[in-house]
């Protein structure tokens, strides 16, 4: 498990390479990105040089295009080299060249390595487990970006933002981006389920898919057991369980048998008539006892039927772990600062989003060997704390003997746990107040000093 991100390391600095060359090597990103570095021209800004200029764009507290040159100059600088100019035009423009698809292969090829070097006692009873999860995330608001991604009917022109919706994979068992997906907020076929549905070939056959109640609908079930995939979702808030009825397996755990309803109108009669004609699925209940609170029963539905090898308390238990989702959405949204991303155009927008990916699964990574060698769990580990500690690592990568720079990280990630706070309360209010502006509600040019 170790092995990989020492092998890095090592190569970068034998070849004097850009630091963050420690986290992913120039033979990975030139295989991502295929033929269309064949044409590239540049010096300085090469295929590798601009990828990792970008990486560290985004996982820097900053997040702007001076700073990213900045680094990349006083790196040179620091190799006895000439330095780069300090204008960021050129930088952008070889940013642009950087393809969509070569970016989300380094995010998958990354999340999925990690996933796959997680020792066994990390997995649950021997499987992997997807979490699937949404969100929505802003961009800067011109014509392009609005075309693309239109901001909600809701609000006037000029005072919103677009909007997009996202739709992330996680691994439960290391916490990386298996696979995401980008869309507009609303219209047809760009609900969370929809967007799953173009993501199922990232799933293996043999996993478990755990997700909430969006996730339930019958036809989403069939498709995923279908490919061999089990799943673990609350109930839908639309169907009610009697216990009384179906196949008693013990108290509140008992089979159900649904039979299949009639053909959606996003569904082909030919993928209609491949479905059975019922599902056999489990209805768990399962009673949440908070000391002081009133106790809050919930129904999950799972694909899993043997209550023998997967008990009700093992169900309850790993749904439960759902809210690891949310806390990686977290992650990406206010730590890496990716709730509002900066480009100003579709494709660059869509670009800074898995470039955002890669390096949170990077982090995700060092957070897993960490937690292999002090004998934690990964996500005891604090992602924030990783981030930090990282970014004051690299840059003295080329500086201190390799050991040396090996064990600091380590112990360093190691220490920063999180606290283990379960069924915490944390209700969405703000203790500091805002300045007392009004709020925008037409354009700005349309303001006049007498307004204020």
């Amino acid at each position: 498990m170790v092995h990989s991100l020492r092998a890095a390391v090592n190569e970068a600095r034998r070849h004097g390479d850009l630091y963050f060359a420690a986290l992913i090597p120039k033979d990975r990103i030139k295989k991502a990105l295929g033929k269309a570095i064949e044409l590239w021209k540049g010096w300085v800004y090469t295929p590798e040089a601009t990828f990792w200029t970008f990486l560290s764009q985004c996982l820097s507290a900053d997040h702007s295009c001076r700073e990213a040159v900045a680094r990349l100059s006083a790196w040179l600088v620091s190799q006895g080299k000439k330095s780069c100019s300090a204008e960021t035009t050129r930088y952008c423009e070889k940013r642009n060249s950087l393809p969509e698809e070569g970016i989300r292969a380094v995010m998958q090829d990354v999340g999925k390595q990690v996933e796959d070097e997680a020792p066994p006692e990390w997995l649950w009873h021997g499987r992997k487990v997807c979490v699937a999860d949404g969100s929505t995330i802003t961009m800067p608001d011109t014509y392009e970006n609005q075309k693309a991604y239109p901001q909600p009917e809701s609000q006037e022109p000029g005072c919103g933002f677009p909007i997009a919706r996202i739709l992330v994979i996680f691994s439960l068992a290391v916490g990386t981006v298996l696979n995401a997906a980008i869309g507009k907020y609303k219209g047809k076929h760009t609900g969370e389920n929809s967007m799953f549905r173009r993501l199922h070939d990232t799933l293996e056959e043999g996993s478990v898919v755990l997700a909430d109640r969006y996730f339930s609908g019958w036809f989403d079930m069939a498709l995923l057991q279908q490919r061999g995939i089990d799943l673990v979702v609350r109930q839908h808030q639309s169907r009610r369980s009697d216990f009384r009825t179906g196949h008693r397996l013990g108290k509140g755990d008992h089979l159900v048998f649904v039979k299949r309803p009639r053909r959606p109108q996003w569904m082909s009669p030919e993928q209609y008539a491949t479905l059975p004609e019922q599902l056999t699925l489990r209805e768990v209940c399962i009673r949440v006892v908070q000391k002081g609170k009133r106790t809050e029963v919930l129904t999950v539905v799972t694909s899993l039927l043997d209550p023998k090898e997967y008990p009700l308390e093992d169900i309850a238990d790993l749904y439960r772990r759902r809210w690891q989702a949310e806390l990686n959405l977290r992650s990406l949204k206010s730590v890496l600062q990716m709730d509002h991303l900066r480009c100003k155009k579709p494709h660059r927008v869509r670009n800074e989003f898995f470039m955002h990916m890669v390096g949170y699964n990077l982090i995700r990574g060092v957070m897993a060997r960490a937690a292999f060698e002090s004998k934690r769990l990964p996500w005891e580990i604090s992602f924030k704390g990783t981030l930090q500690t990282l970014n004051q690592y690299l840059p003295v990568l080329l500086a201190s003997p390799l050991e040396n720079w090996w064990s600091g990280l380590m112990k360093a990630v190691a220490t920063h746990i999180v606290g283990d706070r379960p069924d915490r309360f944390e209700p969405r209010r703000v203790k500091r107040r805002p300045k007392p502006y009004r709020l925008l509600q037409k354009h700005r040019h349309l303001y006049t000093t007498s307004d204020e």
